[in-house]
């Protein structure tokens, strides 16, 4: 037995292995209380979980930190975990999958629609993923470029008692399999999710995607229409309609090249939390910390590369362009814009208006992340329209 906090302790002796997910098998969860020097590791082997004070020479896989008032919550509440989470009273840093898969496998829930991490064995390789709800209806949640399903828990959590939620990560991203030269383009994605939702059985869904994940979802809507109910498109990535000046050099240039990593980890490490503002705080920290995990292993980079070449250069117009096929659009759809988004400009709305006149579209003061930034307007509009429900035209907040 370990001298650690008895709120600690009941978490561990709470382990249920079935809800957790490790590539490896193995984890080391390092737990802390703010105001405390003391931390204590959780150590995952075999399906069993032990807890022991901290080895400073071990590098933990996640770190979960708390004062002391919001763990004793966690373990009297079992939905506290996640909610301490949203409302950033509960940190976790390096590894969300394996962070909040500890808090789904230490919930004390047994019931099927608890929070639980898996694998899927596909046509286009394993998908991991995440999953909650036990509703007649699923959902599929599809992240942006340089995302992992992390980004859509506050949407899992808020729309689980409805429906069975279900948040994956797109070949080439989180820890889902990166294969080498794959086509890494909104077909390919597409597909991939399709491959996914034949291994789990499920013949339809609703799908929400953001960013590149909303691209992916109107690929769905455009190829594999029989596949989906509704779309709900969270700051969807479109095709430029403005000249790229880059497109010739680019074609030239191969994704491959990712590979190699030139600069040295500390480094990229320093020049992407500079660049995005509040990088080490609350979400943005965690999201932070899932690309990097990503993009710093070399199949990661190559898929990232590729990845966000293929946005770039997708043709806006011509037979197959990208505006041609969404004026041919059947599929239901929902748009939601964020104001202050700076990678998809909300001016994007008037040419969607134009192409889908009957598409709805929903207006918030929020950046590129809705379902994060706000989740509460964001889910009340994905929830109404998925319903069938009147959803606002406009829902902005201050």
């Amino acid at each position: 037995m370990s001298d650690a906090p008895a709120y600690l302790q009941t978490l561990v002796d709470r382990w249920e292995p079935d809800a957790f997910d490790s590539p490896t098998g193995r984890a080391r969860i390092r737990l802390a209380t703010t105001r405390s020097d003391r931390t204590w590791d959780v150590t995952i082997k075999d399906k069993s979980a032990s807890l022991a004070p901290s080895n400073a020479d071990k590098k933990p896989d996640a770190t979960l930190c708390a004062d002391a008032q919001t763990w004793k919550k966690i373990c009297e509440d079992v939905r506290g975990g996640m909610e301490a989470y949203s409302r950033s009273r509960l940190h976790i840093r390096h590894n969300l999958h394996i962070g909040v898969g500890f808090l789904a496998a230490t919930s004390g829930q047994t019931d099927p629609g608890r929070l639980e991490y898996h694998r899927a064995k596909t046509r286009r390789g394993e998908i991991s993923y995440l999953q909650a709800g036990v509703g007649p209806k699923t959902i599929v949640c599809i992240h942006g470029l340089g995302g992992t399903k992390g980004s859509f828990l506050p949407t899992v959590a808020a729309l689980a008692d409805e429906y069975r939620v279900i948040a994956l990560d797109l070949p080439g991203f989180g820890d889902s399999d990166k294969p080498i030269g794959a086509a890494y383009d909104a077909a390919y994605f597409a597909d991939a999710v399709t491959a996914f939702m034949d291994e789990l059985g499920i013949k339809k869904t609703y799908a929400v995607g953001n960013s590149m994940g909303g691209r992916v979802a109107l690929e769905l809507g455009f190829e594999h229409h029989d596949r989906v109910h509704k779309l709900a498109l969270l700051s969807p990535s479109l095709a430029w309609l403005r000249e790229r000046k880059w497109a010739g050099p680019l074609k030239l240039v191969r994704p491959e090249l990712g590979l190699l990593q030139i600069a040295p980890r500390p480094i990229v490490d320093g020049i992407v939390r500079r660049l995005i503002p509040g990088a080490d705080d609350g979400w943005t920290a965690a999201g932070v910390d899932e690309f990097l995990r990503a993009y710093l292993q070399p199949r990661g980079r190559a898929a990232f590369y590729a990845a966000a070449r293929n946005i770039y250069l997708e043709q806006p117009h011509g037979e197959n362009g990208f505006w041609t096929r969404l004026s041919a659009m059947e599929t239901d759809s929902l748009f939601v814009w964020g104001k202050k988004d700076r990678l998809v400009p909300i001016a994007f709305a008037r040419h969607v208006e134009e192409a889908l006149p009957n598409a709805r579209h929903v207006e918030l003061n929020c950046g590129h992340v809705p379902q994060v930034e706000r989740p509460k307007e964001t889910h009340q509009a994905v929830r109404e329209f998925f319903a069938g429900t009147a959803v606002r035209e406009q829902a902005a907040t201050a």
